[in-house]
């Protein structure tokens, strides 16, 4: 169903994009047997790869979940309420922060030569991974949608748990799971209401 707003003919988008990307875009808690294949998950992140982070960092990592083992791993480290639908989801992503993404910065920003070694200090550079990571997972959702696919992300887990499973080496720092599929049966929660522009919103 189309939701109409007065203010739909401001944006450039189509109201049908509009729709899918934003307004009727649910959060499925719930996955057909529908399998996603390795070329949509790839053509999801050749789009989403082009939004902005600072200094074109890309910190963001993924690793994606679709074998029996692989998700046997996972599914001790998610809060309970999750586990049933992180077990039926076609496929779940575990999206990550790496704090070692200076190291690809003189490929990706050749503009400053010396980028790299404004992340020598540890702690600042964790932070600035985990600000642009989570930036590019809104991005990530955003392209499952595009895909005509649900997405499912969940903060429920343990992520020091999951980074020990799955991330031995200490440099990916996970931020959210996302399960990824077709919508199975009843797979959406009520509609919660969203805050007004005017609550949001201040002019200076």
């Amino acid at each position: 169903m189309t939701i109409h707003t007065e203010l739909t003919d401001s944006l450039t988008l189509s109201e049908d994009a509009q729709d899918l990307l934003f307004r009727t875009a649910r959060t499925a808690n719930t996955f057909s047997t529908e399998p996603v294949s390795d070329e949509q998950l790839r053509a999801i992140y050749e789009l989403v790869k082009w939004a902005p982070t600072s200094m074109n960092n890309q910190p963001l990592r993924m690793a994606l979940i679709r074998s029996a083992e692989g998700r046997q791993r996972l599914l001790p480290h998610m809060a309970e309420g999750n586990r049933a639908k992180t077990e039926s989801a076609p496929v779940s992503v575990i999206l990550a922060a790496d704090t070692e993404f200076h190291e690809t910065l003189p490929r990706v920003f050749p503009h400053a030569p010396g980028a790299k070694d404004l992340f020598a200090d540890a702690g600042g550079r964790a932070a600035t991974a985990r600000l642009n990571a989570s930036l590019q997972v809104g991005y990530f959702i955003m392209g499952v949608r595009a895909a005509g696919l649900a997405a499912g992300p969940m903060t429920g887990f343990d992520a020091a748990g999951v980074d020990r499973e799955f991330f031995p080496d200490g440099a990916w720092q996970s931020l959210v799971v996302v399960n990824i599929g077709k919508p199975g049966e009843n797979p959406w929660l009520e509609r919660l209401p969203r805050l007004d522009y005017n609550e949001v919103v201040s002019t200076h």
